[in-house]
């Protein structure tokens, strides 16, 4: 006989519940979180409230709740999780770790790369899964219809201290202005509206080797969907979902990023079979897809989890928990020591 499904809650601690109404179905998500002033402190409640929000829809039997249950599968974003709670006999806790450091005593971790450093440790210790992040609400594609083959707007959608230090000088604007482009970095209450742009370049680095590692490939998925072309630092989220080259450009210069706005400028054929192509792979990731590999994950890794551990004994739990610490005070002690040495080195 089948077992039945464990209760599944999605947590927002009663210090962080929003004020007023909150969004009740999906579409409503997007009008929501445009009331927001900031855009720091927003991806907890994308992550988890707007999760739940779609699996809810999509008839899971799931509660959204202010308090820590005592039994059940319990899943929240990292920032909501104190770092001394410790799970019972009868919880398990899904900690949505994205670009955070791992909850020390969540059994699940997800994250949003898939060469995220901790999936590297799952086979002994950290239980990780990567799922894809939901796309940007409310999303208005380019205006194709009334923009045409004008390619004049260049733009940036994200936090502005993400963007690479070079993009953020006044020689940048002055380059693009060279081309005939105008540059933006677009606001956060603005993050959905595609509609005038023509071209996005987001770049955290032209520096050194990091391949952060601990980023989604939101800023690619967007573009597609966004009906754009896209001109992309060395992520490896990137990379993992890269086809082809008419998937977007990479770039490891401003000089790099120049010579692709100018290629894209003049030549329209090239261009268009960009925008053809993200049209394609669109299609392939959208929030339907997401929230099946969530159904997934919750179906095939979280409830057989759950059962292993209540079916452990209180001894084995114990040692799963003790492990756990020794690591957290190892980690602190490391961080510790590393912050020592920095302030004597001359």
């Amino acid at each position: 006989m089948k077992e039945s499904l464990p209760p599944i809650y999605f947590y927002i601690p009663k210090s962080q519940w929003p004020v007023g109404d909150m969004p009740q179905i999906p579409e409503e998500y997007g009008d929501w979180m445009s009331s927001w002033n900031s855009r720091y402190g927003r991806g907890k409640y994308d992550w988890t409230l707007q999760t739940y929000l779609y699996l809810k829809a999509d008839g899971l039997s799931c509660k959204l709740i202010n308090f820590v249950p005592k039994e059940g599968i319990v899943i929240s974003h990292r920032d909501f999780w104190s770092d001394n709670l410790k799970p019972s006999s009868k919880l398990l806790i899904v900690c949505i770790k994205v670009d955070r450091e791992p909850h020390p005593y969540a059994q699940l971790q997800v994250v949003q790369n898939n060469q995220d450093e901790l999936l590297k440790r799952s086979q002994f210790l950290w239980q990780s899964y990567p799922l894809r992040f939901w796309l940007q609400s409310k999303l208005i594609p380019r205006d194709h219809r009334n923009r045409g083959d004008r390619f004049e707007n260049a733009a940036f959608f994200g936090v502005l201290d993400t963007l690479a230090a070079q993009l953020q000088q006044p020689q940048w604007e002055e380059q693009l202005s060279a081309l005939g482009l105008r540059w933006e970095v677009v606001k956060c209450d603005r993050w959905h509206d595609y509609s005038e742009v023509d071209v996005i370049v987001a770049v955290r680095s032209f520096e050194g080797s990091n391949t952060f590692d601990s980023k989604p490939a939101s800023k690619l998925i967007n573009a597609w969907h966004a009906g754009i072309p896209a001109i992309l630092g060395r992520e490896s989220a990137y990379r993992h979902e890269r086809k082809s080259e008419l998937d977007y450009i990479e770039v490891a210069s401003t000089e790099e990023a120049i010579a692709a706005l100018f290629r894209l400028k003049n030549d329209f054929n090239f261009r268009q079979e960009m925008v053809n192509n993200g049209k394609i792979r669109a299609q392939e990731m959208g929030n339907t897809q997401i929230t099946f590999q969530w159904r997934n994950f919750l179906t095939n890794v979280a409830v057989p989890a759950y059962y292993r551990w209540c079916m452990a004994s209180l001894a084995q739990q114990q040692i799963f928990l003790m492990r756990r610490y020794l690591i957290l005070k190892a980690n602190r002690v490391q961080s510790q020591l590393n912050q020592l040495l920095s302030v004597k080195s001359p």
